[in-house]
């Protein structure tokens, strides 16, 4: 079982930045892909970002690439979201996922391939 708190939403006025982070509990992070996924009112949620296990790859929603980045750090059970220039659009409830069972480079952006969710953080880019 994992256990997930993410944390670092907030408001912030379009072109600012903010830094997710998502502590995890349990011993085995580093064997579980990681992925960030965002949900606004009325949509479906959607992919931001994912990491392998070892954090060697990543990948990025178009919508987001060259503005965020996802990284881990194994020896503390968390992974972040760097978030940079954001936008109106990027307003959303940003959720962090494991999926245990992972091949060691693979990334997920389906939700359905996570296993475990966090509550999820707000945030709020104004205009």
């Amino acid at each position: 079982q994992v256990q997930l708190e993410e944390s670092g939403g907030g408001l912030v006025q379009a072109g600012g930045s903010l830094r997710l982070s998502c502590a995890a509990s349990g011993r085995t992070f580093s064997n579980n892909a990681m992925g960030w996924f965002r949900q606004a009112p009325g949509k479906e949620r959607e992919f931001v970002a994912a990491s392998s296990r070892s954090g060697s790859n990543t990948a990025y929603a178009d919508s987001v690439k060259g503005r965020f980045t996802v990284s881990r750090d194994n020896a503390k059970n968390t992974v972040h979201l760097q978030m940079n220039s954001l936008k109106p659009e990027d307003t959303a409830v940003y959720y962090c996922a494991a999926r245990s069972g992972s091949s060691y480079y693979s990334v997920y952006s389906v939700p359905s391939s996570y296993d475990y969710w966090g509550q999820g953080t707000q945030v709020t880019v104004s205009s």
